[in-house]
C-alpha cells in the first residue's frame, strides 16, 4: 500500500490547500503511511472513523493499517471487499488525496466568472474531473474561493444529453430551490438543492431530462464514489449542510465543467472587457434607432421565443419607425463564459428601456457566441 499511496502523492504534487476536516484527516493518514508513520496514521484514521462511522473509505484504510502490523501491504484494499466496490473506494481515495496534494493555483480563478452582479453573494463551480465543488465569494465582481468539497457526479460522467443517460450536465444553472429531508426519501440525505436544468440553451439543443439536484447521501453512507449518481451532484450530508450557508435559492449560479479552466486575473479581466465592450456596443447601437446597426449584433442563427432573425429584424424595423428617441440602461450585469466553450457566454441583466412612447423594465438572459473574434447574440430570453 505504501508504494501505491506514495505514487499517488508524487503524481499529485506538493501538499497544500484548505479542505474539509474529513479530507484533511484522510490525507494526513495516507501521507503518514508513505512516511512509515503507521501508528500516527492509525491514530488519525481512528479519529476519522469515530467522527464518521459510515465513512467506508476510512474504514478500508483503517483495516489496511491494522493488517500492516502483521505484514507489508502492496495496495489500498487488502481487506475483504467486493471487487467493484473496492475499485470505487480506490477512486475516491485518489480524488481526495489529489485535492490535498494538488492544490489549486492561488493566483488563478475559473475562467467563467467574468463579472458577478453584486446581488450574487456566491457562485458554485463543479470540476467533474477532480470530483470537487468550489465555492467562490463575489468580491466587487471578482471571484474569491472560500470553500471546496468532494462530490460525486453521474455514473457516465459529465455532458448530459437525454433523460436516463446517467450524466451530469455541463453548463450554467441556478439553484432554483431547496427540498428538505421531510419531502424526500433517505436516499437524498440531508436535503436537495434543485437546479435549473435544462436551461434555455439545453432546450434549444434538444437536451432533456429533469431532477438534476445537488443533494446529500443516504444515512448509512458517508460519501459515494466519484461516479455513482444518476446525474446529480452528491455530497456528504455534513458537507451539504455547510454548503447551504453559501446558497440563495433562486439566485446562486452553478457552473458545471468537465475540467475547469484556470486563468490569471489579468486574463480574466481581458476576457471580461472584451465581452463587456460587445454588450455596450449593442446597447449603444440600439439607442441609435438604426435597425441595420442593431441587427449586426445578432447571430444568423438567433432565436428569441418563436422569432428567428428575420422576424426579429422586421419587428425592430417596425418599432424603430415609430420612435423619435430611445434610451437603454443596463443594471445588475453578470457575465459568465460557458464551460468547455471559451467562445460562448451567458449575459444577464436588468434592462431599463425608455422611449418617446414606451418605458419598461425587463430581466434578460442572452447567450452570446464569438466567431472570428466578434461576439454576437445567438439566443435571448426575457423573464
Amino acid at each position: 500500500m505504501r508504494r501505491l499511496l506514495l505514487s499517488i502523492l508524487l503524481l499529485a504534487g506538493l501538499p497544500g490547500g484548505a479542505l474539509a476536516d474529513a479530507d484533511r484527516m484522510l490525507a494526513d493518514s495516507l501521507l503518514a503511511v508513505t512516511q512509515s508513520r503507521v501508528p500516527e496514521a492509525l491514530s488519525t484514521v481512528d479519529r476519522l472513523t469515530r467522527q464518521h462511522p459510515n465513512f467506508r473509505l476510512a474504514h478500508l484504510v483503517r483495516g489496511d493499517l491494522l493488517l500492516a502490523r502483521a505484514r507489508p501491504l502492496d495496495t489500498l484494499g487488502n481487506v475483504n471487499t467486493r471487487g467493484g466496490e473496492l475499485q470505487q473506494l480506490r477512486d475516491e481515495a485518489r480524488q481526495r488525496v489529489r485535492a490535498a496534494t494538488d492544490p489549486l493555483p492561488q493566483d488563478k480563478v475559473p475562467a467563467y466568472l467574468l463579472n458577478l452582479d453584486d446581488t450574487y453573494r456566491h457562485a458554485l463551480v463543479v470540476d467533474a474531473s477532480r470530483s470537487r465543488l468550489y465555492v467562490y465569494a463575489n468580491r466587487a465582481g471578482l471571484p474569491v474561493r472560500v470553500a471546496d468539497f468532494y462530490v460525486t457526479i453521474g455514473k457516465a460522467g459529465a455532458g448530459k444529453e437525454r433523460e436516463g443517460d446517467n450524466r451530469t450536465p455541463i453548463g450554467i444553472y441556478n439553484v432554483s430551490g431547496f427540498k428538505s429531508p421531510r419531502e424526500l426519501t433517505d436516499f437524498y440525505g440531508s436535503g436537495a438543492f434543485t437546479l435549473s436544468y435544462p436551461n434555455e440553451w439545453d432546450t434549444r439543443q434538444g437536451r432533456n431530462g429533469y431532477g438534476i439536484w445537488i443533494h446529500g447521501s443516504p444515512s448509512n453512507t458517508y460519501s459515494r464514489a466519484p461516479r455513482a449518481s444518476e446525474g446529480c451532484v452528491v455530497l456528504a450530508n455534513d458537507d451539504l449542510t455547510r454548503l447551504g450557508q453559501y446558497i440563495e435559492a433562486g439566485k446562486t449560479p452553478v457552473i458545471i465543467s468537465e475540467a475547469v479552466e484556470w486563468v490569471a486575473l489579468d486574463a480574466l479581466a481581458e476576457r471580461r472587457n472584451d465581452l463587456a465592450a460587445a454588450l455596450e456596443n449593442w446597447r449603444y447601437d440600439w439607442e441609435s434607432r438604426d435597425t441595420a446597426r442593431l441587427i449586426a449584433h445578432y447571430h444568423p442563427q438567433f432565436r428569441s421565443g418563436g422569432q428567428d432573425l428575420g422576424a426579429f429584424r422586421a419587428s425592430k424595423q417596425k418599432v424603430n419607425a415609430g420612435k423619435t428617441w430611445i434610451k437603454v440602461g443596463l443594471d445588475r450585469v453578470s457575465l459568465m463564459l460557458y464551460p468547455e466553450r471559451p467562445d460562448f457566454a451567458l449575459v444577464s441583466f436588468v434592462q431599463e428601456y425608455r422611449s418617446n412612447n414606451l418605458s419598461d423594465r425587463t430581466v434578460k438572459r442572452q447567450f452570446w457566441r464569438r466567431d472570428n473574434g466578434r461576439w454576437t447574440i445567438i439566443h435571448e430570453t426575457s423573464l
